[in-house]
Order: C-alpha cells, then sequence, then structure tokens
C-alpha cells in the first residue's frame, strides 16, 4: 500500500496509512494480548494532576508517572518488572523512523488505550536522557482503532497549534527541531475505526531512545 507522508512541521512528520488492515489486525492483536497479560494496563496518577484519562502499559522500561523517570520496575502501581519490548515492536518503529527521514533504536515503547472518552492533556517528551534530547532522536509512534484528534504546537502552551487527525493504521514522528513541541489528544472519534479490529477506541504505540541508564 501507499503511504502518504506529509510535514507538519521540520521534522515532524504524518506518515498516512504506514500499516495494512492485516498488519493493523495482527498488532493490536498483540496489544490486547499485553494489556490484558499479568503486567498489563493500569491507570496512571500524574504527579499533581490526578488521574490520566488513558489506562497505560509500558514495554522495555516503565515510565513512573509520579516520578517522571523510567525505571525497570512499576514503582507508581505494584512494583512488577516490566515487559521485555518485542523485537518485532522496535523492527516497526526503525521501520516508521526512515519512513519519516530519520532513526530511532527504542528502548522502551508507551502502550496506551483510549476509551472513547479518552484524552491526553498538552505536554512534551522530556523525560529521557539529556543527550537524547539535544541529539532530537524522534518520537515515533502509531495509531490504531478510532481516529484520534492529535494535536501538535509549538514551544510553549500558548503557541497556535495544528490538530491532525490519526487514523487507524497511521504513523506520527517529530523529532530534531520539533522534538520539543508541545502535543497532546483533544478526543477520540468512536466508530471511525475498522470494524475488523474489533476495538472500540484507540491504541497508541509510542517508542523513544533514552529511557536506558536513568
Amino acid at each position: 500500500m501507499t503511504v502518504r507522508c506529509v510535514e507538519v512541521y521540520p521534522d515532524a512528520v504524518h506518515l498516512q496509512g504506514f500499516l495494512s488492515l492485516e498488519a493493523q489486525r495482527r498488532l493490536a492483536e498483540q496489544c490486547h494480548v499485553i494489556g490484558t497479560g499479568p503486567v498489563g494496563w493500569y491507570v496512571p496518577t500524574v504527579r499533581g494532576r490526578g488521574k490520566m484519562r488513558v489506562e497505560m502499559v509500558c514495554l522495555g522500561y516503565h515510565w513512573n508517572a509520579r516520578t517522571y523517570r523510567y525505571q525497570a520496575t512499576r514503582d507508581d502501581h505494584d512494583g512488577r518488572p516490566v515487559p521485555a519490548l518485542p523485537a518485532d515492536l522496535s523492527e516497526l518503529a526503525r521501520e516508521m523512523a526512515v519512513a519519516a527521514g530519520t532513526a530511532v533504536e527504542p528502548d522502551v515503547c508507551i502502550l496506551n488505550y483510549y476509551g472513547p472518552a479518552g484524552k491526553m492533556g498538552l505536554h512534551q517528551d522530556k523525560d529521557e536522557r539529556p543527550e537524547t534530547l539535544e541529539a532530537g532522536l524522534p518520537i515515533v509512534s502509531v495509531s490504531l482503532g478510532d481516529t484520534a484528534k492529535f494535536i501538535i504546537g509549538g514551544f510553549t502552551r500558548a503557541e497556535p497549534k495544528t490538530m491532525v487527525p490519526l487514523a487507524s493504521g497511521d504513523g506520527f514522528v517529530f523529532g530534531g527541531r520539533s522534538r520539543l513541541r508541545y502535543h497532546g489528544v483533544a478526543a477520540i472519534l468512536p466508530g471511525t475505526g475498522p470494524a475488523t479490529l474489533g476495538l472500540e477506541g484507540r491504541y497508541n504505540l509510542t517508542f523513544r531512545q533514552g529511557a536506558a541508564s536513568q
């Protein structure tokens, strides 16, 4: 299938139609198995902000919502060791990065489930190692299920923002000059995902490099 690459900002690329329907089905099944497994979904409580509007599970390293640091165990929830990042998911992230004209060697994947009312407030991804941020190593994400109204703006919350509809099978990659842009998810559009996925809501897998050795 043809992938359309749309540069939303410098070094911020929307990969429209990156995954075939069959690839989406397989990945959605894998996400379901991970999320319902013994070290699966939970709703994080963010420091000073209450509970998030998504369910989360991390692979490779765990992002601690209370300390904003990565670690090997889920200390803000159940203390359990984090599952390994599967090789096929790492390869998917590398392929998406190449398609966007960049490169990544991910050591963590944050898998979020957005229900029909799910959303994510504006934030910067800046909890990785300083050298990762300075190098502009990209954030790589892929969407499955219902379309998300993804918003991305400037380097302060007040700057103008662009809304990008992320449909099932789309990727989004931002690094380099756009690595620290504020971004979030304003809403999920229920009933817009492929029926064959059997998914109410949306899965989002976000890959990044620079969690190790914090």
